[in-house]
């Protein structure tokens, strides 16, 4: 398969680091495992907690496991930093686990891009904490997160 661009491209000023992080939010809140990965370089590399995953079949297979695990599933992106074809960012989402027990994952994420726009590295640290469905924050339906909808900062998060 061949590898297609994906704008915006680096190097990155603000504006386009911040919106290539809304992209991103919205591919993953779309649970689609083969549309996430499209923003992906084919041979792309991860580290994800401690999983090591490469290529695009790999994304793909793991975000096939992560999201029949982690239900309704719902993730805010917020940008730290940009500079040139890097990107970092920290983010929040919230899911159930069968039983009905809710988790709010916390990470960093650090991402690599080539001058197509396809992010070739991806490094992320995440953190789940238990939380009582009274703590959710996140109430959206599924899919793409509201523009009205408070960031990170706004929640305290």
């Amino acid at each position: 398969m061949m590898d297609e661009a994906k704008p915006p491209f680096p190097p990155f000023d603000q504006e386009s680091a911040i919106k290539k992080v809304r992209l991103a939010e919205d591919a993953w809140n779309s649970r689609d495992p083969e549309r996430v990965s499209l923003a992906y370089t084919s041979d792309s590399q991860w580290r994800n907690r401690s999983e090591f995953i490469s290529g695009r079949q790999e994304i793909v297979a793991f975000l096939q496991r992560k999201w029949n695990k982690e239900l309704d599933y719902r993730l805010i992106k917020e940008l730290w930093i940009a500079s040139g074809n890097r990107i970092a960012v920290r983010f929040a989402y919230e899911w159930h686990d069968d039983a009905g027990n809710w988790f709010r994952s916390y990470g960093n994420e650090n991402w690599e891009f080539t001058d197509s726009g396809l992010m070739k590295r991806r490094i992320a640290s995440i953190n789940g904490l238990p939380i009582k469905d009274s703590e959710r924050k996140y109430h959206w339906p599924l899919g793409r997160r509201p523009d009205d909808h408070p960031s990170l900062s706004e929640l305290g998060l």
